[in-house]
């Protein structure tokens, strides 16, 4: 069925956007089933702290590798070659990892397979999906698809380490891999319809004709200032994400309580993704982007001193709310200064940006804890990150506000 300017936040619009929500909290199980396995197969395989954090890396960055190809697919021909795509890496993926005997396939198979087809098909080109089919609602709309990966986070981690106890981590990934094929491959259906020509030329118009900002400076520069910012925030991020559980046991609170709190932090980031939405609309992308990643810097100081477990499930709740409404901001912001039909594409460069950075921060962290038997300097390491990221977006907001000051004294 052809699209309209009248199918732009209608009915199925709001219908498309949960399904997206969905789908991406069903993949997003790629990122958090290694997180809540690391221990057992860091004791299985033998393996060093660095090593065990070596999977996560790898599905890190077979993601980022993987997102600028779906969203270069999305733009061309629609969503539902990507999912599709995506069905077949999480499906065959978590079925070979659990026959590895080593970490080395084990990180190989996650990486090809679970992070390069599986979940590269999903985030980024869905959240380009939705920011088509909605306009004056696009930063909630955004922002909620985003939820999906926070939502997976309050979800899997309580039933996987549940599963793993019961049954071991290898049935256990293959139950996943059967119901990944089994709960996506419906919900890519309702997915048939495709944002066209004739709409998506319309939306072009749109941005042409009202008031263009503009950041002083070509497109691609741009572009790779987003993504080393993208970096920069999630080598941060990906200390308490990645290794919060390991960090428990280190503590003496055992593999459930780490997997509670992350719960806990990721449950918070639906929250804030939610309220970051409502404020990227109000405000805008960059300034949200500054908002957020200040507020994660803050949160990341509050670890450093916290060792009792009442003060770290406040502390991970407090991080879990400040830093959920960053990856959002990405995707926003490529849709109010890139082009529409760009948008798979660029936001899939920003997304691999972000996933470089919580795979590169994932190991550092790992390395460092190897290093030092503590993971204060990883803290402080990510302290040192945001503050990047932090001096990035707010050259990018000066220079926007210098071309705007420049056209009302020119005009």
């Amino acid at each position: 069925m052809p699209t309209s300017n009248n199918d732009i936040e209608s009915r199925y619009a709001w219908l498309r956007l949960c399904t997206s929500l969905a789908l991406i909290t069903i993949g997003a199980v790629g990122m958090y089933g290694v997180i809540i396995a690391m221990p057992v197969i860091e004791v299985e395989f033998g393996s060093t702290r660095s090593q065990s954090a070596i999977p996560y890396s790898m599905i890190m960055l077979g993601w980022a590798i993987g997102t600028f190809w779906m969203g270069k697919l999305f733009d061309r021909y629609g969503i539902q070659i990507p999912i599709f795509i995506g069905i077949v890496g999480f499906g065959s993926g978590f079925i070979l990892s659990a026959y590895t005997s080593n970490i080395w396939t084990f990180a190989a198979t996650n990486g090809l397979l679970i992070g390069m087809l599986g979940t590269s098909s999903l985030f980024a080109p869905l959240m380009a999906d939705v920011s088509h089919w909605f306009d004056r609602r696009r930063g909630i709309a955004i922002a909620l698809a985003a939820t999906g990966q926070y939502a997976a986070g309050a979800i899997w981690p309580t039933v996987l380490h549940h599963y793993i106890e019961q049954f071991g981590w290898r049935q256990t990934y293959i139950g996943i891999g059967i119901f990944c094929v089994v709960s996506m491959l419906p919900l890519s259906l309702i997915m048939h319809r495709r944002i066209t020509v004739h709409v998506m030329n319309a939306a072009q118009k749109a941005l042409a004709d009202r008031p263009k900002f503009s950041l002083g400076m070509s497109d691609s520069r741009a572009q790779v200032l987003l993504c080393i910012a993208g970096v920069s925030c999630c080598v941060a991020m990906a200390m308490p994400q990645v290794h919060l559980i390991s960090m428990c046991v280190g503590l003496g609170f055992g593999p459930a309580v780490g997997a509670e709190m992350l719960a806990v932090m990721l449950g918070c980031g639906v929250i804030s993704r939610l309220g970051f939405g409502m404020i990227m609309d109000r405000f805008g992308g960059l300034h949200a982007l500054l908002l957020a990643s200040s507020l994660q810097c803050i949160a990341l100081f509050f670890f450093l001193p916290v060792r009792g477990l009442v003060p770290l499930y406040l502390v991970s709740a407090m991080f879990g709310l400040f830093q959920g409404g960053l990856v959002p901001c990405y995707a926003l912001i490529i849709r109010e200064y890139f082009k529409p039909s760009q948008a798979g594409a660029r936001i899939g460069l920003v997304i691999m940006g972000t996933l470089t950075g919580m795979a590169l921060g994932a190991w550092m962290s790992g390395a460092i804890y190897d290093w030092t038997r503590s993971y204060s300097a990883a803290f402080i390491n990510g302290i040192g990150w945001n503050f990047v990221n932090i001096g990035i977006v707010v050259f990018l907001i000066w220079r926007r506000d210098l071309m705007l000051n420049l056209r009302h004294a020119t005009a």
